[in-house]
């Protein structure tokens, strides 16, 4: 350890790596700020298509838009990325432990890369969620409430709606409506404060796009919130760590048996064929990580609406003195898909496929240059 440090060996690796990840990160996030909105912005009777989501995208925020949560993706994805093929690695060291050949079955990297794949969901869900809110701001339009201050706010207020400020016109006219009821209480306008959503002029709750910092979504829907949708991130990273590392390792074993044919003598292990060129890696990287996005699209989706819906602190709460069951089969239960959204699931899926194969062809083939021209 100390001559690896000595010699700068790991971090010049980190630097490699992060530097990959970034550059794949810039090239590919307005693919997935587009596929985000096409997945969000589907329903059961009306949905909208690239064209019109790229439209309201550049009439709303012009085509910086489509960079919205690039700093939290990135943040993110360094995290994930190195937190999937470090686990990758630590487990397929294991396997090989013993072997008289660096070899890894195929059988292995599936089961490495479903175990790599749960530690990426679990490190990558908060930046997703606060991507996504970013990414969503960027296509909605969100008015501007009227100010004016109505009463002194009660606890109840402050910590149901910590940053809004209530709609003095709303709330007079609400008032005036019930003016005319029976008064079997003398408090109605004081009773009415405690329902703060009167007080927002709308009675909904707020929009995810309003909910973009930390601290609004911890202060509204509290710290469980910043791991909304961990259960379909762990299924659909899952899926996408198994197929992504079996169909590469497959694919790179092939490789190596190509390469082998016109060797003379004929290699007696793998480690006498040497490595693929980083070309190779790269594109066989691409097309794994193409036919992983479409192994665990569905998962994706999943999980995408589950980060757009708000959930304050009571009603969570609520949920769970009531002991309030999840609908659903049991499939969908346990992946957090909703039945609602059976329909749409492959939603966006192209737009996916081509951000996942460029990302993995721009990571593997930018750490593999970097590498041989900085070592």
């Amino acid at each position: 350890m100390e001559e690896l440090l000595k010699h700068h060996l790991f971090a010049t690796h980190a630097i490699a790596a992060a530097g990959s990840v970034t550059l794949a990160s810039s090239l590919t996030h307005p693919l997935d700020t587009l596929k985000s909105l096409l997945q969000v912005g589907a329903g059961y009777r009306k949905q909208t298509n690239l064209s019109q989501v790229l439209d309201r995208v550049r009439s709303l925020s012009g085509f910086s838009g489509l960079y919205s949560g690039f700093g939290w993706s990135t943040f993110g994805r360094n995290l994930a990325i190195g937190a999937r093929f470090g686990t990758y690695e630590i487990l397929t060291a294991f396997y090989k432990d013993g072997r008289e050949d660096n070899y890894v079955l195929v059988s292995e990297a599936l089961s490495a890369g479903f175990a790599a794949g749960a530690v990426e969901a679990f490190v990558n869900t908060p930046f997703e969620l606060f991507k996504l809110r970013e990414q969503l701001s960027s296509a909605s339009y969100v008015g501007k409430i009227s100010p004016g201050k109505v009463a002194e706010g009660t606890s109840v207020i402050s910590k149901s709606l910590p940053s809004y400020t209530p709609d003095r016109r709303a709330w007079n006219y609400t008032v005036g409506l019930l003016s005319v009821l029976p008064k079997h209480s003398c408090n109605l306008a004081d009773s009415l404060k405690e329902c703060p959503w009167m007080l927002t002029g709308s009675g909904r709750l707020p929009l995810a796009s309003e909910l973009k910092s930390p601290i609004s979504v911890i202060s509204l829907e509290g710290l469980g919130a910043i791991w909304r949708g961990l259960r379909p991130g762990i299924a659909r990273d899952c899926v996408f760590g198994g197929v992504f590392f079996s169909t590469w390792q497959f694919l790179h074993i092939a490789m190596l048996d190509w390469k082998a044919v016109d060797m003379s003598p004929p290699p007696r292990s793998i480690d006498e064929i040497g490595s693929v060129s980083p070309l190779s890696a790269s594109l066989a990287a691409g097309f794994s990580g193409s036919l992983a996005a479409v192994a665990s699209h569905c998962f994706d989706t999943a999980k995408t609406r589950s980060q757009c819906i708000v959930i304050p602190k009571y009603i969570s709460v609520e949920r769970k003195l009531l002991r309030w069951e999840v609908p659903g089969n049991w499939l969908e239960r346990k992946t957090g898909i909703s039945p609602r959204d059976r329909s749409i699931l492959f939603r966006g899926i192209g737009l996916r496929m081509a951000c996942s194969g460029f990302a993995s062809f721009g990571i593997v083939g930018g750490y593999l240059l970097a590498v041989k021209y900085i070592l």
